[in-house]
């Protein structure tokens, strides 16, 4: 497997991008009255690439 073969930096950049695709809290969409609702930095694993 692929995984096996990827160094710990490699690793932990992409554990922080996992991190980061998350959705927006909710109390983020209450404080802005629903005018946030989506994240600007959201990909899913299929379309589209990760950026540094």
């Amino acid at each position: 497997m692929a995984n096996r073969r990827k160094s710990l930096a490699r690793k932990t950049r992409l554990f922080r991008i996992v991190r980061q695709n998350r959705r927006v809290p909710a109390w983020v969409m209450q404080r802005t009255e629903r005018r946030v609702t989506r994240h600007p930095k959201r990909h899913t694993w299929k379309r589209g690439h990760l950026h540094k």
